[in-house]
């Protein structure tokens, strides 16, 4: 009788998260496929679990998904982990899986640790949509692309991003993105955690103020604060986004590209008789 394949959450950084079922199930497989077998020993060992360690990692993935899928045809039980969190979200697994579905094998999840949910819970932004992208494109060209195709998702989107693309990224979503609320969030569950809130450029300035910025993010881009609907007062569109903390004037100009409009057209229109009054933007 073919074994099971246990896909296991484990901690993104508080070793305490982490589930009874999971430990009892690491404790009782045959075997444990992980990324990094240093990084998941370490797991291991503070609960005192024995059980075999093989690594499992992007190099090796195709050969070696193959060798233990036998393994569970033959009647052993493996887990799947990764170094930190969900296996599969950014993460190397999708093969084994695919594999072990294939072939018919039982697959179990045991749900626990994932980053991007973490980020999503305490973000302060909408949850009922969301959209994950794992890692944001590393060339500037492909990421303002990704950026731009995903302008129109009603939902707030989730990405990964390094400490030393970080700024970059940043950079991107304020100009391609432009009027939506930003949450940057680093090393969460650790000791120093951090959520950052506010617009891109607000967020850029405090890590770029740094000497240096470390930890892998998460990025929630929310959706946009931006009415499209041309029935909406202008007035009541540059007020929604100075609300969501965007500048005055690039409010009006945001508000004047949504509308087809030149920024000097809103500003006369800002500063009439029943709108506030504004400096005048440049030509």
């Amino acid at each position: 009788m073919p074994g099971r394949l246990y896909v296991v959450s484990t901690p993104i950084g508080n070793l305490e998260d982490i589930t009874y079922r999971a430990v009892r199930v690491l404790k009782e497989a045959d075997w444990i496929a992980c990324e990094d077998t240093r990084t998941t020993r370490r797991l291991l060992d503070h609960y005192g679990i024995t059980t075999r360690a093989i690594s499992y990692h992007d190099h090796n993935e195709a050969e070696r998904a193959a060798e233990l899928i036998e393994r569970i045809e033959q009647g052993e039980n493996g887990a799947l982990v990764s170094d930190a969190g969900t296996p599969l979200l950014s993460d190397p697994g999708y093969r084994i899986v695919h594999a072990a579905a294939t072939a018919g094998i039982r697959i179990e999840a045991l749900p626990g640790p994932s980053a991007l949910l973490a980020a999503l819970v305490v973000s302060g932004l909408p949850t009922d949509q969301f959209h994950f992208g794992g890692f944001l494109p590393s060339k500037q060209g492909a990421r303002r692309r990704l950026l731009e195709s995903l302008a129109d998702e009603d939902a707030t989107l989730i990405f990964y991003e390094t400490p030393h693309r970080i700024l970059e990224a940043l950079e991107d979503i304020g100009e391609v993105l432009r009027g939506r609320p930003v949450v940057a969030a680093r090393e969460l569950t650790k000791m120093y955690e951090e959520v950052l809130r506010g617009t891109p450029e607000e967020i850029r300035a405090t890590l770029a103020s740094r000497d240096s910025v470390r930890g892998e993010f998460v990025v929630l881009i929310g959706k946009s604060l931006t009415p499209v609907a041309n029935d909406v007062p202008i007035e009541d569109m540059i007020q929604a986004l100075i609300g969501a903390g965007v500048e005055r004037m690039e409010a009006m100009k945001t508000v004047a590209r949504e509308r087809g409009l030149s920024k000097r057209e809103v500003y006369k229109l800002m500063s009439g008789p029943a709108g506030p009054k504004a400096k005048p933007p440049n030509a």
